[in-house]
């Protein structure tokens, strides 16, 4: 039986959080100098039972842009580039949603 699914890209909360713990993760100068006007965009954000998180989602600072994911219990800075954040984006919700 496949394990329900729910989009969480509603759930303000649950954001929040995800993006603070990202920003913990990024180290001032070389990510970023001033964290005034650091926005977060979600590519997808599901709650899968019996598995957990499943989020794709960017920081863009005033240095760049990072790119992380969250998979259950875990929250991963990913090595990748716009076009891949979109594509797996894409993917993801052609597969799930």
């Amino acid at each position: 039986m496949k394990p329900t699914e729910h989009n969480e890209m509603e759930n303000k909360a649950l954001k929040e959080h995800l993006a603070s713990a990202a920003l913990q993760m990024l180290a001032e100068g070389t990510d970023y100098e001033n964290l005034a006007g650091t926005t977060c965009r979600f590519g997808y954000l599901f709650q899968i039972d019996g598995h957990g998180l499943e989020a794709l989602f960017q920081l863009v600072t005033d240095k760049g842009t990072a790119h992380f994911a969250a998979q259950g219990d875990q929250l991963l800075r990913l090595s990748i580039n716009e076009a891949l954040f979109e594509g797996l984006t894409a993917t993801f919700l052609e597969l799930h949603a």
